[in-house]
C-alpha cells in the first residue's frame, strides 16, 4: 500500500522523508548560528497610513508604528509579554506626517527598583500640525487594541505623567507590582506645553522616542534555526517570519495580535512545513498541544501579562498572571488532526523523532504536565466524539454549531462575518472530515499506542467510516443553485451598486445554473448565500471529484462581481447573491467583506497545485486549473507589496481594480497587520516551474 502522503505534491513528499532523521539536539555550530543571526533584525514597512520598524536584537523585540493621517498616535509593541505602550493624539486639523530620523535601537535599562525593562530608542520627526495628546495606554496589547477599537481604557491601567521641561515619561508597574511599563518623549525640536507638543517655526517637530517593557523576554528562532533551503529567497517574508517566530511560540501578527493564536499557527504550520526546520515545527505544533482544554479543545487566544492579571480581577478578585485561554473557536479544534499528521507520519527513519515528540512533556502557565502524545489524544477524542451524531444520522442539528451566544467561531471571527450564519461551510464540509481521516491514520500507524485506552480504540476504530459519511453528506446541506439568468440580473444590479463594470462577470455565467456552497447555515438551514474562498480547504485538505472541483474552481475564479477574482487580488466574500442587508455588511470597508486576505490566496496557490498532482482528472478539467493558478499567480504579484500584511481592500479607477491598505481609509473597520504569520507563507510555496530547493540568501537586516 503507498503511504499516505502519495498523492500529495513531490516536493513536500521529499521533505517530509528528509526530515526524519533529523536530530532534536541542536549541535554547537547551530547555537554559534543562532548568536551570530540573533545580533539584530531591522527592517522597515510602510503600508498606507503607517510606518512600521521593526526590531530584534538580543532580548530586545520591538514594533514601533508611527500613524500618520489626520489621527496620529505613537504605538510600540512588545512580543514579551504581549505587551505594549501607546499614545493617541486628538484628531487633527490637517493631516500630519511621521518621518524616521533615526531607526529604533535596543535599549536596557533598569526602573526605579532595580529590575530590567527592555525597549527601543529611536528618533521622529512630523509635520503637517501640533500634536494635542488625548490618551496615553501602557499595558498589554490587547488593552492597546480594545482602545483603538473604541473601548475605554481601564481604571486600574490609567497613568498620569509627570512632566520635566521638553521631557514628558509615563511609566507605572504591572498591577501586581512586577516591571511594567515605560514611555518617554523627549522633544528635541518644537515644545512641550501642557498635553500639547508645538511645532517649531518650520512647521516641524522631532522627538526622541524611549518605550520599554518589563515583561520577560521570548527566545528568538534564529534564522538557521527557522528556515531550510526549501525557502525562498523572499527576503521581507523572511524578515516578518523571524520576527514573530520564537521557541515558545509563533505570534500570529504584529502590533494586534502580537501572540499565539491557535488557528494562525496551525495553517501557517501546514503551508509553511516545506520550508521550516524539523526545530520550527516541533515548537509550533508543541505550543498547541501545551494550550490544549482538558478536553483537547484547541486554544485560539491567549491572555497573558497584564491582561490575564485583569481577567482575574474580574473573575477570582486575585492579581495572578497565571495564563488563561480563550476555547470558543470550532475551527481550529479540527485543524490539529491533519497538520499533526502530516509532521508525524514520515518514513521509518522518522518514526523514532515522532515517538520522541509525542513523548515530551508540556504544558503552560503552571497547569499540569502531560505528554504531547496524550494531549493529541485528547485533541483527537475530542473531534471524533464532535462527529459522532451527524456520522451516526446525518441532519441539520447534528451538524458542527457555532458555540451558543457566539456571532464567530472560525477564521471569518468578526460579527458578520458568516452574515448571521450558525454552521460554518469550512467547518462542516472540510475540516472535520480531514480531522477525522488524520485521526484514523494516526491511530493505525501505532504511534499513539502508549496513550490510548481500551474506550479511545472503540472510537478511534471508527474514525475512516465517519470520515466518509461526513465527507458524502455535509457539503449537500450547503449547496446553492441560482438559475442562470436571474444570476446575470444579480450580477448587473450588484455591479451597478458598487460602480464597477459588470461585463466580463456578467459574460462568465453560461446558460447552466451558477453553483457554489454557501459560506454557511441558519439556525433553520437556510443558505447564507455569500460566493466564498473557503472552497480552498477542500483543494488543500480533501481530495474532491471532478465535478466538485470544477464547480468551485468556477465559482472562485469568475471575474468579481459575479465571483471572486480582480485584479487587486481574490476577495474573500462575495454578497452578490444575497440579501440588501447582508451586501451592505460584506462591503471592502469590512474585516472579512470583499476583501483580499493574503494566506487565503496562498492557500489556493497550494491547494491548485496540490489537486493538480492527481492523475485521476479530465484533461479539460487540468488544462482549466492550470488556467485558474496562472490567473491566481498575476493576481499574487499584483499584490506583492502588500503580501505579507494581513488583508488589503481595493479601490476601481480608470478601468481597474488597484491594491487599497486595509485601514487607510476613514470608512475601513480596523487595520491590517503590517507582519502576518500566515502571510509569510509564500515562502514555502513555488510558482508553477519554479525550483523546489534555493540558494540561501542573506537579507541585509539579519
Amino acid at each position: 500500500m503507498s503511504p499516505w502522503y502519495s498523492w500529495l505534491r513531490p516536493t513536500r513528499r521529499a521533505f517530509l522523508c528528509a526530515v526524519g532523521a533529523a536530530v532534536l539536539v541542536l549541535s554547537p555550530m547551530a547555537h554559534a548560528q543562532q548568536t551570530k543571526a540573533d545580533r539584530q533584525l531591522s527592517f522597515d514597512v510602510k503600508e498606507g497610513r503607517n510606518l512600521n520598524s521593526f526590531l530584534r536584537a538580543g532580548p530586545v523585540a520591538a514594533h514601533l508604528l508611527l500613524r500618520s493621517g489626520r489621527d496620529p498616535r505613537i504605538l510600540v509593541a512588545f512580543p514579551a509579554g504581549n505587551s505594549g505602550v501607546g499614545l493617541w493624539f486628538a484628531r487633527s486639523s490637517q493631516p500630519v506626517t511621521w518621518t524616521l530620523v533615526k531607526q529604533p535601537q535596543p535599549q536596557v535599562t533598569k526602573d526605579e527598583k532595580g529590575r530590567p525593562l527592555y525597549g527601543i530608542v529611536a528618533e521622529a520627526s512630523v509635520t503637517g500640525a501640533d500634536l494635542i495628546v488625548k490618551q496615553t495606554v501602557l499595558s498589554n496589547i490587547r488593552v492597546l487594541r480594545d482602545y483603538e477599537a473604541g473601548l475605554s481604557v481601564p481604571p486600574e491601567v490609567a497613568t498620569a505623567p509627570p512632566t520635566q521641561g521638553s521631557t514628558v515619561t509615563w511609566a507605572r508597574d504591572r498591577l501586581d507590582g512586577a516591571a511594567g511599563y515605560r514611555l518617554n518623549l523627549e522633544v528635541t525640536h518644537g515644545e512641550w506645553r501642557d498635553g500639547t507638543i508645538k511645532a517649531g517655526s518650520d512647521g516641524r517637530i522631532t522627538m526622541r522616542i524611549v518605550a520599554s517593557s518589563g515583561e520577560t523576554p521570548l527566545t528568538a528562532l534564529s534564522h538557521a534555526l527557522l528556515l531550510n533551503d526549501r525557502a525562498r529567497p523572499d527576503c521581507a517574508a523572511q524578515n516578518a517570519l523571524a520576527f514573530l517566530s520564537y521557541q515558545e511560540k509563533f505570534l500570529a501578527g504584529s502590533w494586534r495580535f502580537n501572540t499565539y493564536f491557535g488557528r494562525d499557527t496551525l495553517m501557517s504550520l501546514e503551508l509553511l512545513m516545506p520550508a521550516l526546520t524539523p526545530t520550527a515545527v516541533e515548537a509550533g505544533l508543541q505550543s498547541v498541544l501545551a494550550r490544549l482544554s482538558a478536553q483537547g479543545e484547541v486554544a485560539h487566544e491567549e491572555d497573558i501579562g497584564e491582561f490575564a492579571i485583569l481577567n482575574h480581577l474580574r473573575t477570582d478578585g486575585s492579581r495572578s498572571d497565571a495564563p488563561m485561554f480563550n476555547h470558543n473557536m470550532i475551527d481550529d479544534d479540527f485543524m490539529l488532526a491533519p497538520v499533526a499528521r502530516a509532521w508525524l507520519l514520515g518514513d521509518e527513519r522518522g518514526r523514532a523523532r515522532a515517538v520522541a515528540f509525542l513523548a515530551r512533556r508540556t504544558a503552560v502557565g503552571g497547569a499540569r504536565e502531560r505528554a504531547a502524545g496524550a494531549a493529541l489524544v485528547a485533541n483527537l477524542r475530542f473531534t471524533i466524539q464532535s462527529a459522532a451524531a451527524f456520522a451516526q444520522k446525518p441532519g441539520l442539528e447534528r451538524l458542527i454549531a457555532l458555540k451558543k451566544g457566539f456571532k464567530a467561531g472560525q477564521w471569518r471571527d468578526s460579527d458578520d462575518g458568516l452574515g448571521g450564519g450558525l454552521y460554518p461551510y469550512d467547518v462542516n464540509a472540510v475540516l472535520v472530515p480531514a480531522a477525522l481521516q488524520a485521526a484514523n491514520r494516526l491511530y493505525a500507524s501505532g504511534l499513539l499506542d502508549p496513550y490510548l485506552s481500551g474506550e479511545d480504540r472503540r472510537l478511534f476504530g471508527r474514525a475512516e467510516e465517519m470520515a466518509s459519511v461526513w465527507r458524502m453528506k455535509a457539503p449537500t446541506f450547503f449547496e446553492v443553485s441560482k438559475a442562470s439568468e436571474a444570476a446575470r440580473g444579480a450580477v448587473n444590479a450588484y455591479a451597478a451598486k458598487l460602480g464597477i463594470p459588470a461585463e466580463s462577470a456578467v459574460k462568465s455565467i453560461d446558460h447552466a445554473p451558477v453553483r457554489f456552497h454557501a459560506i454557511a447555515l441558519n439556525a433553520d438551514g437556510t443558505a447564507v448565500p455569500i460566493v466564498h474562498s473557503d472552497e480552498a480547504f477542500e483543494f488543500l485538505f480533501g481530495r474532491p471529484d471532478p465535478a466538485e472541483l470544477d464547480e468551485a474552481i468556477s465559482a472562485i475564479m469568475r471575474p468579481f462581481p459575479a465571483g471572486l477574482l480582480t485584479q487587486a487580488g481574490v476577495v474573500v466574500a462575495n454578497p452578490v447573491f444575497a440579501s440588501p442587508e447582508l451586501q451592505a455588511r460584506f462591503t471592502n470597508h469590512a474585516y472579512h467583506g470583499t476583501v483580499i486576505w493574503s494566506w487565503h490566496q496562498a492557500m489556493l496557490a497550494e491547494g491548485l497545485a496540490r489537486q493538480l498532482e492527481r492523475r485521476d482528472l479530465p484533461k479539460a478539467l487540468s488544462r482549466k486549473m492550470r488556467d485558474a493558478q496562472q490567473q491566481l499567480w498575476r493576481v499574487i504579484d499584483a499584490g506583492a507589496a502588500m503580501r505579507n500584511s494581513e488583508l488589503w481592500s481595493w479601490t476601481y479607477a480608470a478601468g481597474q481594480f488597484r491594491v487599497a491598505p486595509f485601514g487607510a481609509h476613514g470608512s475601513d473597520v480596523d487595520e491590517s497587520n503590517a507582519a502576518q504569520l500566515w502571510s509569510t507563507v509564500y515562502l514555502a510555496i513555488p510558482r508553477p516551474g519554479e525550483p523546489v530547493v534555493f540558494q540561501k540568501v542573506r537579507c541585509r537586516s539579519q
